[in-house]
């Protein structure tokens, strides 16, 4: 296998264009380069409930680089990386409760809560859920709370950092 550098908008635009998890980068540019080498996998969904959320691997339709770079701001990326998560997993998303510092609470379900922690927390609610963030950590910090959510929602850690990579992929540069 060979190394190759690209600029940072072409490894956007390629993360982008993934249609599954755990499809490679060069599994994405085999399909847009070479098409007619291609293997198609052939992927048998479940049938959709109507008492269920959305399947886990969803999460990559809807969130994409392009979709994140609407938001110019990292908090906004944020909660939105969060507000989907908590879409697709409904009652599941409780465990990111589980998460915390040492001294300082991440998540919960009211925003004074969060504020009874710390003053500075600059709490925010998850889209339109029950859920509140602490929103005052640098981007690094939210790329990495942003993976342990998705390892917390069962992601493998592959999956896991991929999304923290869509959120933040300065951080994640070779």
């Amino acid at each position: 296998m060979k190394n190759i550098e690209i600029e940072d908008d072409l490894y956007a635009y390629i993360a982008s264009q993934t249609q599954h998890i755990g499809e490679t980068a060069s599994d994405i540019l085999r399909r847009l380069v070479m098409p007619e080498n291609t293997v198609v996998k052939t992927v048998v969904a479940p049938k959709p409930s109507t008492t269920t959320k959305a399947p886990t691997g969803d999460v990559f339709s809807q969130i994409t680089t392009k979709d994140l770079l609407e938001y110019p701001k990292m908090v906004e990326r944020f909660l939105k990386i969060l507000s989907v998560l908590e879409s697709i997993h409904g009652s599941q998303f409780d465990e990111v409760l589980t998460l915390s510092g040492r001294n300082r609470v991440y998540f919960a379900k009211d925003k004074e809560t969060l504020l009874q922690a710390s003053s500075v927390t600059n709490p925010k609610q998850i889209g339109e859920s029950a859920f509140w963030v602490m929103t005052n950590n640098n981007t690094a910090k939210k790329a990495s709370l942003i993976k342990e959510v998705a390892e917390v929602l069962g992601y493998n850690a592959n999956d896991s950092q991929r999304l923290a990579a869509l959120f933040a992929p300065e951080l994640y540069e070779d």
